[in-house]
């Protein structure tokens, strides 16, 4: 690929490194994980279990486990509306997940968020955002916090890196470029990843974007670096992420990738996908990122066929199990409207609480506020 741009580079790993077996074990059974979860949700959706709207990661795993996995626990992440695969790679247990989308009480967000709010504060996930491109001025802003905290309030060096995730689509929000322009500016350690699958909701990259076809120099205004990624080999993924990963922590400046993948199913669930070819999707699904980690194992003698199905098996059954608890969770309560919206008593307000996978009350109804001290009325 010839390079646009002095600031853009296309990330190669002729050498790359050898992964730890157990390592590659682990992310070949998050993405295992992230599929059958996706699998099992189109299909409950399909059973009218999962309402609104449902955007599934199907072909794009190698890109949460790889990106996530170069990064520290401490280190923020906040992403766009398909974001079932990032809570799942950033640690979130797969029955919160699936109540979430099944809009139950045991839900991470108590069943109030659904499909495209994944929220994990514990593993350091602040959401996934329904508004086209909004999540990149919070995670600009999620950077500037860890570096003050790091620098001005505690007097050190920054620390930390945030990686804020958007979709192809999103590249021509306002928002999307004033965070970057603010990212420059301030000198933020911010790593804004596009997934770029080559199409945004019905319609090719290249007919709504200018430059999509290297998308990279999109950062070059703003003076940011820019890394061109393969997001469809996990291995690739994350030696080129914990590269830029070390630089950024390094600098403290911001970048952008422009993550080359494939999503394999539609925009949502309600898109007949008739802006491209069977046989395009086939040529990409041949090439599955799973696929690929599994090969590289068995090239390696550390992953037998026997080995490989018993971890299918657990992984089927795991979500199973997680589809089952959420059924049996709760849908939440019509006074549950009023809960939630300030953290302590406020008016007709009730408080706040954690969620169960928080540690919070099984019985939200009978939750008063966080400080039953507080009147603030």
């Amino acid at each position: 690929m010839a390079l646009k741009t002095p600031n853009t580079t296309v990330a190669q790993t002729p050498t790359r490194p050898t992964v730890d077996v157990a390592v590659a074990q682990r992310w070949l059974r998050e993405m295992m994980l992230i599929r059958e979860f996706e699998l099992r949700c189109m299909q409950a959706y399909q059973d009218k279990k999962i309402g609104g709207f449902c955007h599934v990661y199907i072909g794009q795993e190698a890109v949460a486990v790889g990106t996530i996995a170069a990064i520290e626990a401490g280190d923020p992440v906040v992403t766009a509306y398909r974001d079932h695969g990032h809570a799942l790679a950033r640690g979130m247990d797969a029955k919160h997940c699936m109540a979430e989308m099944f809009g139950r009480v045991g839900g991470c967000a108590k069943g109030k968020g659904g499909s495209m709010h994944m929220f994990d504060r514990a593993n350091n996930l602040f959401g996934g955002h329904g508004i086209v491109g909004a999540q990149i001025p919070l995670g600009v802003g999620l950077a500037f916090a860890t570096k003050y905290e790091d620098e001005v309030i505690n007097g050190g060096k920054s620390k930390r890196v945030t990686l804020a995730f958007l979709g192809d689509g999103a590249l021509n929000q306002g928002s999307v470029h004033e965070a970057q322009n603010l990212a420059g500016l301030f000198d933020l350690p911010v790593i804004v990843i596009c997934e770029n699958n080559g199409y945004s909701m019905g319609t090719s990259i290249t007919r709504g974007t200018t430059m999509g076809h290297d998308i990279s120099v999109k950062a070059a205004g703003y003076g940011i670096e820019a890394v061109v990624m393969n997001g469809m080999d996990v291995l690739d993924t994350y030696f080129a992420m914990k590269d830029l990963v070390e630089r950024v922590r390094a600098t403290s400046r911001p970048a952008f990738v422009d993550m080359r993948c494939y999503r394999y199913k539609g925009h949502s669930m309600s898109d007949p996908r008739k802006y491209r070819t069977r046989e395009e999707e086939e040529r990409y699904e041949a090439d599955d990122p799973i696929g690929r980690l599994k090969a590289h194992l068995e090239s390696r003698s550390a992953l037998s066929e026997e080995e490989f199905k018993t971890m299918q098996r657990a992984v089927r059954q795991q979500v199973r199990e997680a589809v089952e608890w959420a059924e049996q969770s709760p849908a939440p309560s019509l006074s549950d409207l009023y809960r939630d919206v300030y953290r302590e008593k406020w008016g007709p307000y009730t408080g706040s609480s954690n969620p169960q996978m928080l540690g919070g009350a099984e019985n939200p109804a009978g939750f008063a506020a966080s400080d039953p001290e507080a009147d603030l009325l």
